[in-house]
């Protein structure tokens, strides 16, 4: 009788870990399709006359993304004005303190523009 209570048991627990493992695998299927239901959105969004976002919503990435935004970032803020104007583009859009040495930069920058955009995205921070 023991033997038996033992088994079912095991069984029992067998199930609910492998119930878990498919809930976890499912939300990290949806976690990996957040980033392609946004770039839909954002195409509807453009197409639309009258559309505007509001300054509180942000903008929610993977964090494979937004690694590559930040590689992207930093290797473009190496090189000319142009560039630079591009990587403050890429720290606008990911607004988070990982932007905040690429702005300190530019806050020092020889290129004025470069300098009031930098004020201008340093300034959410504080």
């Amino acid at each position: 009788m023991l033997n038996l209570f033992a088994i079912l048991l095991i069984i029992f627990i067998v199930f609910l870990l492998l119930n878990f493992k498919k809930i976890r695998f499912k939300n990290s299927i949806n976690l990996k399709n957040l980033y392609s239901n946004q770039v839909k959105n954002k195409k509807n969004n453009i197409s639309k006359k009258n559309s505007f976002s509001y300054k509180h919503e942000e903008n929610k990435y993977s964090v494979f993304y937004k690694n590559t935004l930040r590689n992207k970032m930093f290797t473009l803020f190496q090189g000319n004005t142009e560039d630079k104007l591009k990587a403050l583009e890429i720290a606008e859009e990911l607004a988070d303190k990982s932007t905040l040495p690429i702005l300190r930069k530019g806050l020092r920058d020889v290129s004025s523009e470069v300098i009031k955009i930098s004020a201008f995205l340093i300034r959410k921070f504080k």
